[in-house]
């Protein structure tokens, strides 16, 4: 039983530290979106209707339908769906890039203590309460020294990134709390939204995709259709389940550091020295607040 434990906490921080790679490039690749002539309508078609052609016959031999409430399918639906996936791309419309993976996934580990608290009665340990502060002023350290290239309306840019991480932190938290399965978090975030969303995007959003060229076209249909709304939400669901929601979303907060290090090596983007002093500072954040055992009760 203890090997297996060991094992599945093996897998479950793999499964975390897997997904800060895939999304910090998610940061360079939407970064490049923007010069595409896609528009943010286009970028969420690819993620719920390419990713349809995998779920579809997945999704009728599994029929993870039959372990869901409607309440659950309305719930994941809505938090996985077009609403919070145009809040963030349309954060990239005000604010760099770079700021995407600071606020969204900087925050992770501050909204999942308060969420703990609020809702789950769970009090957080002092290594907890120390790494996530050590994360949050790196965070701001980071948005700062981004900001002197950054326009006034970047703050918009901020908030709406913000909001992005509410939503994807009360998703990691159901992700645990009901145990979901893959075949259950594809069919809603997946196959659900689709059906919403292609109808009206196809009749009356905005499109770019014909003047698109197509070396970004294609890297954006693959990257945004297949990795983020597929292999992320799975392994962010199993991450969950085997380590907690807690150290899920501490693990997270790493993509700032990915991102600004990818940014560095595929774009020539040149880190100063005070982001360099940030993400060491936040990575020693991340490294005191992760942890195996979880905090108890009130």
């Amino acid at each position: 039983m203890s090997t297996n434990s060991s094992s599945s906490q093996v897998t479950g921080y793999a499964a975390a530290w897997s997904i800060v790679f895939v999304w910090s490039f998610w940061l360079i690749v939407s970064r490049v979106a923007n010069q595409s002539g896609l528009t943010i309508y286009d970028l969420a078609a690819f993620r719920y209707g390419l990713a349809s052609v995998v779920a579809v016959p997945l999704c009728l031999y599994y029929k993870p339908w039959r372990g869901l409430r409607l309440m659950q399918i309305a719930v994941l639906s809505f938090i996985l769906g077009p609403v919070y996936i145009l809040v963030v791309f349309s954060g990239f419309l005000f604010a760099p890039a770079a700021h995407g993976g600071i606020f969204m996934n900087g925050m992770l580990p501050l909204i999942s203590i308060v969420f703990g608290v609020v809702l789950m009665r769970v009090l957080p340990g002092f290594k907890q309460v120390l790494g996530a502060g050590l994360i949050l002023v790196s965070a701001i350290a980071l948005a700062w020294d981004a900001s002197v290239s950054s326009g006034e309306t970047a703050w918009i840019g901020d908030l709406l990134f913000v909001i992005g991480a509410l939503f994807f932190s009360t998703y990691v938290i159901l992700s645990e709390r009901w145990q979901l399965g893959a075949m259950q978090i594809i069919f809603c975030g997946t196959i659900v939204n689709a059906v919403l969303y292609l109808p009206v995007w196809a009749l009356w959003l905005p499109s770019g995709i014909a003047d698109a060229p197509m070396g970004p076209l294609l890297l954006q249909a693959v990257y945004q259709g297949f990795v983020p709304n597929l292999i992320g939400l799975l392994f962010i669901a199993h991450a969950s389940r085997t380590i907690g929601n807690g150290n899920t979303s501490f693990i997270l907060a790493a993509v700032p550091g990915g991102g600004a290090i990818l940014g560095a090596l595929i774009l020539g983007e040149s880190l100063s020295l005070i982001s360099l002093a940030a993400l060491v500072v936040l990575t020693i954040g991340l490294l005191i607040s992760v942890r195996k055992r979880r905090p108890q009760p009130v």
